[in-house]
């Protein structure tokens, strides 16, 4: 059974009301003037070429500028509702791929809404294929050109003042619910980030963010701890972070050397990133003396 056929009726039917009543055929417009943004990379990147203004709402991983937090927010970008996407009348949707559910989707393109899908890689490369897609998304591709070459010559920048007798070894740790470890692997934004920034992963061998097992943490020799700087139920203290046992036992763990970044700025491959290779790159020094 296909994702659209398990939607309600109701749904259906309100989808395609909404979309009569907001006008969301795209062949009505012939420039997108309501725009939707889903993914804190491609809102950061349209802020940045200006078309700011466009914009109509966002999903709760665009926090940064801070005008995007004034916007609407359709919710978290891998659970959307039709009805709460439909509610703002985009005529156009520009999305980091994984955006969904697939069924919320598929309404999506029932009711007309164009969606320009916007890849999720981590390299200096994939930020400018990502200007590059955001600029002609928008008609800007002029802006586009210039904002590629700008983002390019930074992280080229940062990338060549980064500089460490030995790379550290560095353990991402995405969280510990419960006492588990879950860290992050191969292909994912932490590694990129970290081999930008002239560190080592401590982990390898498998992809993505997994539990670990404490072994596999304690015998890892990780020169620091890299965490995002959470807050509330998510926030882990020096205190919980150092005391869990298979942590303490490393290099890290026993210097109580951890350093905390924002999420988007480290994970979000886009115009910051120069930024979060400096800053990354200048606290692995201090952190790793």
């Amino acid at each position: 059974m296909s994702g659209l056929s398990k939607l309600s009726c109701l749904q259906l039917a309100m989808v395609g009301a909404l979309g009569a009543i907001f006008g969301v055929s795209q062949a009505e417009a012939s420039e997108p003037q309501r725009v939707l943004s889903l993914g804190g990379s491609v809102t950061e990147i349209i802020y940045a070429l200006g078309e700011g203004d466009r914009l109509v709402a966002r999903d709760v991983t665009s926090n940064f500028p801070a005008e995007a937090e004034a916007l609407p927010s359709v919710g978290y970008i891998r659970g959307l509702s039709p009805e709460g996407v439909l509610s703002v009348a985009p005529d156009l949707i520009i999305a980091e791929e994984g955006a969904g559910p697939t069924e919320v989707v598929e309404l999506l393109k029932a009711a007309n809404v164009e969606i320009v899908w916007v890849p999720v890689e981590f390299s200096a490369e994939a930020v400018s294929t990502k200007i590059d897609i955001v600029a002609g998304a928008l008609g800007a591709d002029a802006r586009g050109a210039e904002l590629v070459q700008k983002v390019e010559a930074e992280i080229a920048a940062a990338r060549a003042s980064v500089s460490h007798a030995t790379p550290p070894r560095v353990l991402f740790v995405f969280s510990l619910a419960g006492g588990r470890i879950m860290a992050a692997g191969d292909n994912t934004g932490a590694d990129s980030i970290i081999t930008l920034a002239g560190g080592q992963n401590a982990l390898s061998g498998f992809e993505g963010y997994k539990q670990v097992s404490d072994e596999a943490v304690s015998i890892s020799e990780a020169d620091v701890i890299l965490m995002m700087d959470s807050e509330g139920d998510r926030a882990i203290s020096d205190d919980d972070l150092f005391a869990h046992p298979a942590i303490a036992v490393t290099p890290a763990g026993q210097n109580r050397a951890a350093v905390r970044m924002d999420g988007m700025k480290m994970l979000g491959f886009s115009v910051r990133t120069a930024e979060a290779v400096r800053e990354l790159s200048d606290a692995l020094a201090v952190s790793g003396e």
